[in-house]
């Protein structure tokens, strides 16, 4: 990997100052998809709040291109600067507008006419409900509208959570592959967060396990994958093991 887009060097975050993540690296580079997996609690959502800027840090350094994101500023400004240097975030609740179009979603997130139709690209279906209101929309619809007001923006670093929450199995095997789709071809780094394990690992190059606020293991997607008994100790398990890396 060249010099990452994303870099979390010894992160620890939090709520209110107390730590939930303790000492957390992370990696994510260009066009690379990167898995975080663990159970509820782990620390995965605070994370990404923390990367994005809604979070202050409590120790450690982000590192967007190199450069370290402040955590002296306010939660607004924290979140303008990641956004400035190409940060996009998919929140757990979509956070969209019930009143507004597919097409007004995009008009507000993108820079010109160009952006707001790349954004659409990978969901034809979202073309042809250009003209209908979110709280119209079926979850699946809305989840890519969520994406793609992201795309819209043109991020280098697209950072999703929980995509499949409220899902039917069946929407989320195709909704899945397009964030590996993404990132192929716009060379957009994706840091993944999901609950659906087996499926963010069919689509991720690679993947951290977190528990209890701490990486237990990290290594290419497709050895994790086939880990079973790891996979299951993460969840299930008592205790916080020690971290293991695969190559």
């Amino acid at each position: 990997m060249n010099t990452p887009i994303l870099e979390c060097v010894g992160l620890d975050a939090g709520h209110d100052g107390v730590p939930v993540v303790r000492g957390l690296d992370l990696q994510v580079g260009a066009g690379e998809v990167v898995a975080l997996v663990g159970p509820n609690g782990a620390g995965k959502t605070t994370t990404l709040l923390t990367i994005s800027g809604l979070l202050e840090g409590l120790g450690g350094s982000v590192r967007i291109d190199g450069r370290s994101t402040s955590r002296r500023h306010s939660a607004l400004a924290r979140t303008r600067n990641t956004v400035r240097r190409g940060v996009a975030l998919v929140p757990e609740d979509r956070a969209l507008f019930p009143g507004l179009t597919v097409r007004e979603h995009l008009r507000l997130a993108a820079a010109n006419r160009a952006a707001s139709d790349a954004a659409l690209a990978p969901f034809p279906l979202l073309t042809m409900l250009a003209d209908r209101r979110a709280g119209l929309l079926s979850g699946g619809e809305q989840q890519m509208l969520a994406v793609a007001r992201a795309l819209a923006t043109r991020p280098r670093l697209l950072l999703v959570d929980e995509m499949s929450l409220g899902l039917a199995p069946i929407v989320v095997e195709q909704l899945l592959p397009t964030v590996r789709t993404i990132a192929r071809e716009t060379n957009t780094g994706v840091l993944l967060v999901e609950q659906q394990v087996p499926a963010a690992l069919a689509v991720s190059d690679r993947a951290y396990v977190l528990r209890r606020g701490h990486i237990i293991a990290t290594g290419p997607a497709a050895t994790l994958a086939a880990d079973r008994d790891l996979l299951t100790a993460s969840y299930l398990g008592d205790g916080t093991p020690g971290p293991r890396s695969y190559g």
